[in-house]
């Protein structure tokens, strides 16, 4: 094998490293399987978040490329390999792939090479890089595809997986679980590879250092022997060279000696259970090795040693038998130093418990077992030295599980088991006798049994007959001598008591035989003849013969001695014969009165304590017979006297055994009697009574469960009379009469294989079903006749419980069914006989009526066949006054199973009386069925449930069906108005619904049908006027009698006028809610039946409509519903016609409701619809009015949202679909009189179609309700039916209605729709449709310009551009090109600018446009105001644009700005700084150079106006003035603002002297030209920028040198301050003083510092 494993082909091997490219695909196959592969992967992806419902797709998907794969699979195959090698493809997609390549495979069989080599290489590949973060699901699936390729193509898969398998490198985990997998797919082909690849991974063993890597390994390994053990097994058929079990053992036995050694010691219990599974198929193989079994033994320690861990002890245990089982099958022994370790562990896991993480605990007990009797076998003395020293300490648990080790010893079916290690058992046994504790004496009883059982009786003799005896009476003493406190112990008594029951049973079962004389054999005569004719002589001659005894003192006296030594008849014998026979008392020529005399004469023998009564009741007995013959006696009054007999005697025998003694004898009397006879009926009856009387519970037990082992199921006679005796028995001992049928049922465990079994009788066969029938029957009868009490105690468990599972689990023919249900009435009448049931709870009542109903629903639906259907419906209205009461939902569901099961029944023929029987009973029965189920659910709601449950009947199309339906509605209605009354109201809008059901079936063509629909009516009207204030009077019970009598007739037009007239009458007894409850049921059932019934509801629906329309404007849309829903399914066009008619006539009446409802129909507009619109577009006035109505709707979606006043309001408001009031709009225009041009209405259509086609472009394309009513469609709406292309052809009719030659040709020459149609150029387009209309439609400008002006205030996007692009092409024009066009255009930029950042380009081209327009607002001689608004106006067009999109405007808008900073409007100073400061964050690299002059040109202002008199300037020119100063290129004057607690002005002030000190420094000419700007600014108007001026100026002269203030006009500057000293404001003045004496010092310091003293 190693040889050939080496023998690999080096070209195979880089060819599978470096795969040739494939050969051509066929592209169209290519493409065809990646999209299949495509709708698996979306399917997958549905099917993750929806469920298994479309996995369908993905299946039939799958399915077509595997049969194109049948054809040219080479194709399929490298397509799906190029599939494979597509980069990033999904885990997804991989794995489906694979999965079809396998069934490939599969179906192909043997393929190309070069393909499979090929698909071999890559799917090596990809198994061997998955990364775990992937989740090896790639991996497995490609393994399980070379497993696939192997069957056929072994040699390839092999070769690839053995070239990454080496030696002292730790290959892939999933190489190895693929060699596993090929091992156990192809023994034969593996086995030359089996000795190279345990070889490898034995060198790979300590490069496992992962857990998972290692419990791969041990999987392998197990998985490798396993398949080694098949390889021997079948070695004859392999072909392979053969490899001996010894060499295989040998390679093993290193790894085994790794796992134990190495592996075992393992932290990881994952990795332990790996090991220990792989040991077991490892020593299948070492273990028969007799050099390698010694060695194996040598690791035993270590196996024990992980009893103590966490690991499941079950497998450890099983390894330990697998090693001494070989040790006794070998004759190997285990050295004596691990005997007492083995003895040690597996004997502390029988006596101690069991930790709660040990799941196996049963297992590994019966695998300990084992052990130790594979440990007896071989080591019978060590071991039963270990027990003795077990039992000699004082633990219970210790000694109860040495002792059940013992007794499995003892029970072991081993040939090996010799006497000696018996003898050693009972040597220990023997040394706990002493112990008093309750489970260490059963534990000595069963093994006690366990030797008698195994053949050991010679064993017991003198201590275990002593012991039995002393536990009987010791458990019978405690038993009777209890007390309440100690129930615990009690209850381990009575398991004491119970063992040594059965124990003795055991040894005592073959004990028989005894002496007779002359007396008894002529009882025994008595007792056993079958030959009943001479019973009277012998009764005779033996009460002679007693009489003459009891005369003779010594002959009494010898019997009595002699009775001692003989098996004499018991008393109870004697007497249960007589008894039974006197039942028949004149049969045998009277011997009744014979048997009678012998009792009497017997009676001190029998029984002294009955003596002196029956002295007395005997004769009394004999007169009976004697005043009677044969054929005037009465047989119950004879079998009533005897019992009573019978009790009067049982009496006075109360306190003993003597009554079951009798019972005994009465059982044993049964076998000796036919079946039918009168004696065995009585002897039934008497057995009952008498076990009744008994006291002892046990025995009563014994004798009733031989009765049931005894009787003869299958004859009727026995089976009525062993039920009858259990009744009977219930009286006085009902639980001993349960645990007896309990403890039947599981000795002949029911549930066993077949119920041919002979109990104590091998002379009939017992039937499953007439066991169970009877024993239900049983239980039922138990119920009847125990005391009331008692029965409450019972009745839910086990009687029911019993009933209910010996149904369940028989096969369920006829009679078990009646037996069954027989059961229930009996059990249920029982209870309900109970005066005081207070709150009893019926537990099993539910589960009874889940089999009740079974049982209905497998009767057959159209015949009857037994009467199995009545009696369930009656076991059911019995059930039914129980408690728990049903529900609700419970009631309707029993009802409905009832009716259907009765309404299906096809009617009897005339001349089948039984058949008419059964079918008479069954609708009674489903009668009251209803009755009772509804008597709990009286109300509105039940009836309703009830009606509906009817309702798929009513409307069937079998009459018979119908007529029983309508019968059934009739005898419910009448019960309801019976009980009901007046009591409870119908609720609102259930009186419609029940009219509406049965309205259409007063023209139902069966006679008695309509007849009993109109009945119903007539109750619904009189339940309904009994609960309002109705006006129903006599005149119109009259008229509805005359409609009745018409009803009867068979010309249908009669029956249909009859109908009509009976909606006129009815119809004005209906509230509105009634009426919409009413036309919906009439539309819900339209198409049910025939067109007759539809004709019929169609009628009663335009009758209410047309006399109460006004009154329904609250109802109109839900009237509109019923109808739009169920229109569509209407076939027939005089139905279609009157349903289209009843919606014109609610549109003229409620025209927005309608409009509203209509709308918000989904698209595409089905016929239906298009059919109610085309009957609309009939009627010119009414279309117009639509129309106008369908514009309002489309305009309101670019309107302010207003509150709504009215109801109308709110319909009008509603949201609906604008794309389907498009088409409806232009349905309307298409259909609608051809002359019609639409003077007035064409402005306001172009202008709402521009608007719709405006948002259409926008984020609003895509409205809410338009997806949300589009749900009801699955596939997608047309290409042709989007809101663009809608929008454009409803324009280019519009266009073509108002005759306009000229603008329709202009539109079309300069593409205007093209431009429309595309967002990118809509604006454009816009601009030019507006201008063509300018130019020839004059007459519509005037409404257009409303329309546009009111447009750019909307709160919409779109709207507001296209208004907004109108707008400005109308600005062009000289008119309309005036100031108070701005402020609209300033409004419509606010909002604008407030909309999400996600704005589409066109917007921002938009707003390039109306940046020159804005800008010239700020040139000009034009208002302060316009002014205002233009830059706030730029400033919000500034944030939406980038630098490229301002170009050349840049620079004229900031030098325009810096002029306002002065400007003597606040609000025009406020709007130029915050414009300012705009530009600054807009500024780009190409403008910064500019911007920065800019920056210096106003810097004095900017540092003045922060302590602007407006504190809003104020704080404004601040915040511009610091986004500024980064232009100035200094960090230190950014940073020294804003960083202390002090005063605006304080920090101003530190500000400016920095800034003034940097200039200085710097840049001291431009400080020389800020003093002469601040010199200008003393003389502003603003007094507060006057004050700041002179701070200013002081700060200024300070930091200045001398050198560059001797260049200033000093003067001039002096005469300036001098000026403000004369300033009204005394602020100013003082600025201006302080000012003042900063020059005088600077003066002074020049002079001082002149060489002259001169300036």
């Amino acid at each position: 094998m190693e040889e050939a494993a080496t023998e690999l082909n080096e070209d195979s091997v880089e060819e599978t490293e470096h795969p040739e490219p494939l050969e051509p695909v066929d592209d169209g196959t290519f493409f065809q399987v990646t999209n299949l592969l495509n709708i698996m992967d979306s399917e997958s992806t549905k099917t993750d978040t929806t469920g298994s419902g479309l996995d369908m797709r993905k299946t039939l998907a799958s399915v077509i490329i595997t049969e194109k794969a049948t054809t040219d699979p080479c194709v399929v195959m490298n397509a799906l390999i190029r599939c494979l090698q597509v980069p990033e493809i999904s885990t997804q997609r991989k794995v489906n792939i694979y999965n079809i390549l396998q069934e490939i495979i599969q179906q192909e069989g043997e393929m190309e090479e070069h393909c499979i080599q090929r698909l071999v290489s890559i799917a090596s590949k990809q198994m061997r890089d998955t990364t775990e973060m992937e989740g090896f699901e790639t991996a497995e699936v490609a393994s399980e595809t070379l497993v696939a390729l192997s069957r056929n193509h072994f040699s390839l898969v092999m070769y690839e997986l053995q070239h990454h398998l080496k030696p002292l490198n730790l290959t892939d985990e999933f190489v190895i679980v693929t060699l596993a997998k090929l091992a156990n797919g192809n023994v034969f082909e593996f086995m030359p590879y089996m000795g190279i690849t345990l070889a490898t991974i034995f060198t790979m063993l300590r490069l496992a250092n992962e857990a998972k890597m290692r419990q791969v390994i041990c999987s392998a390994m197990e998985t490798f022997c396993e398949t080694v053990q098949f390889y021997l097994r079948h070695l004859e058929d392999s072909l392979y060279p053969v490899m001996t079990e010894d060499q295989f053992a040998v390679k093993l036995f290193p790894m085994y000696r790794y796992f134990v050694t190495v592996w075992l010691r393992h932290q990881d219990l994952e990795v332990k259970l790996g090991v220990i599974k792989s040991l077991r198929p490892m020593l299948s193989l070492l273990l028969p090795n007799d050099d390698l079994r010694e060695q194996v033994y040598d690791y035993i320690p270590l196996l024990l040693a992980e009893f103590q861990g966490g690991l499941e002890a079950l497998f450890i245990t099983q390894v330990l038998r697998q090693i001494l089982e070989a040790s006794v099958t070998t004759n190997t022994p285990i050295p004596p130093m691990l005997l007492h370790p083995i003895f040690t562990e597996l004997h502390v896991q029988v006596c101690t418990k069991t930790p709660a993480q040990q799941q196996f605990s049963s297992q590994n007990l019966m695998e300990i077992v084992h052990c130790f009797v594979a440990l007896a076998r071989s080591y019978p003395k060590e071991l039963m030295k270990f027990f003795f020293s077990q039992v000699e300490m004082s633990k219970e648990a210790i000694r109860v599980g040495t002792l059940a080790l013992i007794r499995a010893v003892v029970s072991a079916d081993e040939p090996k088991m010799n006497i000696k290690t018996i003898y050693l058992a009972i040597r220990v046994v023997k040394n706990t006798l002493s112990d008093t504790r309750s489970k260490v004496r059963m534990a000595i009883l069963r093994i006690i049994g366990q030797l008698v059982l195994s053949g050991f009786q010679e064993k017991i003799k003198g201590w275990g007959l002593k012991y039995v005896s002393v536990q009987l009476t010791l458990s019978t003493y405690k038993l009777t001598n209890r007390r309440e406190c100690f129930y615990q112990r009690d209850l381990e008594e009575k398991m004491v008591h119970k063992v040594t029951m059965d124990t003795v049973k055991i040894i005592t079962s073959s004990i028989s035989g005894m002496t007779n004389e002359f007396w008894v054999r002529l009882l025994c005569y008595i007792m056993e003849t079958d030959y009943t004719e001479a019973l009277t002589p012998i009764c005779i001659s033996l009460t002679n013969l007693a009489e003459n005894q009891i005369h003779s003192k010594d002959t009494e006296a010898g019997v009595a001695g002699k009775s001692k030594h003989v098996d004499l008849p018991a008393p109870q014998k004697l007497l249960a014969r007589l008894l039974v026979l006197m039942s028949s008392p004149y049969k045998g020529e009277g011997r009744g009165i014979a048997m009678l005399n012998l009792l009497r004469t017997l009676s001190q023998s029998i029984a002294p304590t009955m003596a002196d009564m029956w002295e007395q009741e005997i004769p009394l007995l004999v007169q009976y017979l004697e005043e009677h013959t044969e054929f005037t006696w009465n047989q119950k009054a004879w079998e009533d006297k005897l019992i009573q007999f019978l009790r009067n005697s049982l009496k006075k025998t109360r306190g003993t055994s003597w009554s079951l003694r009798l019972s005994k004898e009465l059982n044993n009397q049964i076998e000796t009697f036919d079946s039918p006879s009168l004696e065995k009926g009585f002897l039934y009856r008497a057995l009952g009574f008498t076990l009744g009387m008994g006291l002892e519970a046990d025995r009563v037990e014994v004798l009733l469960l031989e009765l049931l082992y005894k009787t003869d199921y299958s004859n009727d006679f026995d089976r009525e009379g062993v039920i009858l005796c259990f009744g009977l028995c219930a009286r006085g001992q009902v639980k001993t009469v349960l645990n007896v049928l309990h403890d039947f049922e599981e000795r002949i465990q029911e549930s066993e294989q077949s119920w041919q079994i002979g109990a104590w009788r091998k002379d009939h066969p017992w039937r499953r079903e007439t066991v169970k029938s009877a024993l239900m029957v049983m239980y039922s009868c138990v119920s009847s006749y125990c005391h009331p009490q008692m029965l409450l105690t019972h009745v839910d468990y086990p009687i029911t419980a019993k009933i209910i599972h010996h149904y369940s689990s028989s096969c369920q023919d006829i009679s078990l069914k009646m037996a069954f249900m027989k059961s229930v009435v009996q059990v249920t009448s029982s209870i309900k006989s109970i005066k005081d049931l207070e709150d009893f709870q019926f537990t099993h009542k539910s589960a009874l009526t889940s089999l009740i109903v079974a049982i209905i629903k497998a009767e057959p639906p159209d015949h009857l066949a037994s009467p199995v259907r009545s009696m369930a419906m009656d076991a059911l209205s019995k059930l039914s006054t129980l408690k728990p009461s049903y529900s609700s939902e419970e009631s309707m569901e029993l009802m409905d199973i009832g009716i259907h099961a009765v309404i299906s029944l096809q009617p009897p023929g005339e001349d089948n009386e039984s058949i008419k029987t059964l079918y008479a009973n069954a609708l009674n029965s489903i009668k009251q069925l209803m009755e009772g189920l509804l008597q709990r659910h009286l109300d509105p709601k039940g009836l309703q449930e009830t009606v509906h449950l009817l309702e798929k009947w009513i409307l069937s199309e079998k009459e018979w069906e119908r007529e029983k339906a309508m019968t059934l509605h009739l005898h419910l209605m009448q019960i309801y108005v019976q009980s009901i009354g007046v009591c409870i109201p119908l609720k609102l809008g259930q009186f419609g619904i029940l009219v509406g059901l049965i309205a259409p079936c007063t023209c139902d063509v069966h006679r008695r049908t309509r007849l009993a629909s109109t009945n119903v009516l007539s109750s619904l009207l009189d339940l309904h006027v009994s609960q309002t204030c109705s006006l129903w009077g006599a005149s119109k019970e009259q008229e509805l009698e005359k409609c009745k009598e018409d009803l009867q007739e068979t010309d249908m037009a009669k029956i249909s006028s009859a109908s009509s007239r009976i909606a006129k009458v009815v119809c004005p007894e209906f509230n509105c809610d009634e009426v919409v409850s009413l036309i919906q049921k009439l539309c819900e059932n339209i198409g049910a039946m025939d067109l007759q019934h539809d004709r019929a509801a169609v009628t009663w629906i335009g009758i209410f409509l047309q006399m109460r329309v006004k009154e329904l404007e609250d109802k109109v849309a839900e009237i509109l519903g019923a109808i739009l829903v169920h229109l569509p399914v209407v076939d027939h066009p005089e139905v279609r016609r009157h349903l289209i008619e009843g919606i014109l006539l609610l549109a003229h009446y409620h025209q927005e409701t309608v409009l509203t409802s209509l709308l918000r129909q989904p698209l595409p507009m089905e016929s239906h619809l298009t059919e109610v619109w085309l009957a609309v577009a009939e009627n010119v006035p009414f279309s117009r009015t639509m129309l106008r109505g369908l514009l309002g709707r489309l305009q309101s979606r670019f309107a302010a949202r207003i509150n709504a006043t009215s109801k109308a309001d709110i319909w009008r408001l509603a949201a609906v679909d604008p794309l389907m009031t498009l088409c409806t709009v232009r349905l309307l225009m298409e259909k609608m009189d051809q002359d019609d041009t639409f003077p007035d209405l064409f402005p306001d259509l172009l202008y709402t179609f521009l608007l719709q086609l405006g948002s259409s472009h926008g984020p609003e394309a895509a409205s809410p309700v338009l997806k949300t009513w589009r749900l009801v469609h699955t596939g997608p709406l047309p290409q042709e039916m989007t809101l663009q292309r809608i929008t454009i052809k409803s324009m280019q009719l519009l266009v073509k209605r108002i005759n306009r030659e000229p603008l329709e040709q202009a539109l079309e020459e300069q593409s205007v729709w093209s431009l429309l149609e595309n967002g990118g150029t809509f604006l454009e387009g816009v601009s030019l449709m507006a201008r063509l209309c300018m130019q020839n439609a004059e007459g519509s400008m005037q409404r257009l310009a409303e329309l546009v002006l009111t447009g750019m205030g909307s709160e919409v996007l779109s709207c507001c551009i296209s208004s907004t692009a109108i707008c400005v092409e109308f600005m062009s024009d000289s008119v309309l090109h005036q100031e108070k066009l701005l402020r609209p255009v300033v409004l419509m930029l606010e909002k604008g600018a407030g909309q999400d950042k996600d704005e589409t380009l066109q917007v921002k081209q938009y707003r390039k446009l109306l940046l020159e327009r804005c800008l010239g607002s700020l040139q000009g001689q034009v208002s302060s105001s316009v002014m205002a608004e233009g830059m706030e106006a730029l400033t919000k067009i500034l944030a939406e644009l980038r630098e490229g999109d301002i170009g050349s405007s840049f620079e004229p808008i900031s030098e325009q700005c810096r002029a306002f900073f002065d400007n003597e409007s606040e609000m025009i100073r406020l709007k130029a700084f915050i414009l300012f400061g705009k530009l600054a964050k807009v500024v780009g690299i190409s403008k910064k150079r500019f911007f920065k002059g800019e920056v210096k040109r106003g810097w004095v202002s900017l540092m003045l106006h922060c302590q602007d008199p407006c504190p809003n300037v104020a704080q404004a020119c601040l915040a511009t003035m610091f986004q500024c100063v980064h232009f100035w290129g200094w960090k230190s004057l950014e940073s020294s603002f804003g960083h202390s607690n002090d005063s605006i002005n304080d920090q101003m002030t530190v500000f400016q002297t920095n800034m003034c000190s940097i200039l200085a420094q710097k840049k001291p000419v431009v400080l020389c030209d800020f003093l002469l700007e601040t010199t200008i600014f003393m003389k502003s108007n603003l007094s507060r920028i006057r004050i700041s001026a002179c701070a200013l100026a002081g700060i200024i002269m300070k930091q200045l040198s001398a050198h560059y203030l001797k260049k200033m006009d000093l003067v001039g500057l002096r005469n300036s301050l001098q000026d403000l000293q004369l300033d009204s404001d005394a602020g100013v003045r003082r600025a201006a003083l302080e000012t003042l004496k900063v020059l005088d010092n600077c003066n002074q310091h020049w002079l001082l510092a002149s060489p002259r003293g001169l300036p």
